[in-house]
């Protein structure tokens, strides 16, 4: 079976947990002898015409999307920019040539789409335009917001942007059209998109993301010390590195913070790993220094302020035998069972954060002997699960 997926980044190019999920879900489909290719962005300074990536195993088809600046840029442009670019992104059809191009070549019996933000969102209609069985997989909800976040506390849209949001989704639901099947990570998300009428006469269905296949001993018991604490993520305000810090130097016993990933928060990370010996500042780290540090760390903390989906980091912390600690927000409460395999904590509150993380410190002997419970708790979302479920939507679709 020829199968196409189409996803905004793709390694090298990549943000968070939805590229692991594309590139885990493209590697086990290829493991099963499925015909697979790729059709993603590049950045600009690479803007060739459509070409495919030859040093990559699968078949990848990288353009340089015509718009004001690529996916990962934004950080970089005030607001009024990243309106219009958002703007061109929804309404017009600047995807069409190359990825038309690719899908004629191709002929793929199915197409899968995920973030298609940044790519020409109107990629999802095109796809159902020319007829091909369409599955599209959901990471967030950038077809209700421009920005696809929803911060806790700011739930209540205001007079003044409400009309705004009213429009964009009304050119969001054309754009997106009506994919055979819309799959959810989460609960929470499907209920989300349903609530803004994205959902009529299209068959949705929830798939927890697919649990990496880490190859990793899980350990019978901690490695003596201190509390180690992790944070793998975006360092951004509204994924809590801010609060996280603030909490942490509040703790009143001995504690090491890691912190690994990137983003406009670099430099105040920079700046407290420098001034606080007990935070260490990782940088970027890659998926086997990740194994790495989960092996050694006693907790992750996922202290978001947006509502999440189905963050991809959790479901790698407990594949590792790692218990977590997350703010109770959005998606979360799907994977994180207080006291079972970690904690979970009143978004946005310092206090709740510090009186887990005590639990975790009075707990971690305990806990540093029940890695394989807590994997136990993600298994049915191993990833040979979710692509049997996938392939058998994949079918059915066809079929239909």
């Amino acid at each position: 079976m020829k199968i196409g997926i189409i996803s905004n980044l793709y390694p090298p190019y990549q943000r968070g947990g939805a590229e692991h999920v594309v590139v885990r879900t493209v590697e086990a489909l290829m493991d099963k002898k499925e015909d697979v290719f790729v059709i993603t962005g590049k950045p600009f300074g690479q803007r060739k015409p459509l070409n495919r990536d030859t040093d990559a195993t699968e078949r990848v088809y990288r353009f340089s999307p015509r718009n004001i600046y690529f996916t990962l840029n934004d950080h970089n442009y005030p607001w009024i920019v990243r309106l219009v670019w958002h703007i061109v992104d929804v309404m017009v059809s600047y995807e069409r040539i190359e990825i038309e191009k690719v899908l004629y070549r191709e002929k793929p019996d199915v197409v899968i789409t995920h973030n298609l933000k940044g790519i020409g969102m109107r990629a999802s209609r095109l796809v159902e335009n020319m007829g091909i069985p369409h599955i599209h997989v959901m990471h967030d909800l950038q077809w209700i917001y421009p920005s696809g976040l929803l911060i806790h506390g700011r739930e209540h849209e205001s007079v003044i942007f409400k009309p705004a949001y009213a429009v964009f989704r009304f050119f969001t639901r054309i754009a997106l059209g009506r994919p055979d099947v819309i799959i959810f990570p989460s609960k929470f998300l499907m209920d989300k998109y349903r609530e803004f009428g994205f959902l009529k006469g299209v068959k949705s269905v929830v798939m927890p993301n697919p649990a990496p296949n880490f190859h990793i001993e899980i350990r019978e018991k901690r490695i003596d010390g201190p509390l180690r604490l992790l944070f793998v993520g975006q360092l951004e305000k509204h994924k809590g590195i801010k609060l996280l810090i603030k909490a942490f130097k509040k703790l009143q016993f001995k504690a090491h913070l890691n912190i690994a990933g990137d983003g406009t928060e670099r430099k105040y990370v920079e700046h407290e790993a420098k001034t606080n010996k007990n935070i260490t500042d990782l940088g970027f780290v890659s998926l086997e220094q990740l194994i790495d540090c989960l092996h050694s760390t006693d907790a992750l903390i996922v202290p978001s302020l947006c509502y999440e989906n189905s963050p991809t980091v959790i479901y790698e912390a407990l594949s590792a035998g790692v218990p977590v600690i997350a703010s109770d927000i959005g998606g979360v409460g799907e994977l994180v069972q207080n006291g079972v395999n970690g904690y979970l904590f009143v978004p946005g509150s310092v206090d709740d954060l510090i009186a887990k993380m005590d639990l975790i410190n009075e707990k971690k002997e305990d806990f540093g002997k029940r890695g394989a419970q807590f994997k136990a708790t993600v298994q049915e979302h191993c990833l040979s699960n979710y692509v049997d479920k996938l392939m058998a939507l994949i079918k059915e679709t066809i079929e239909n």
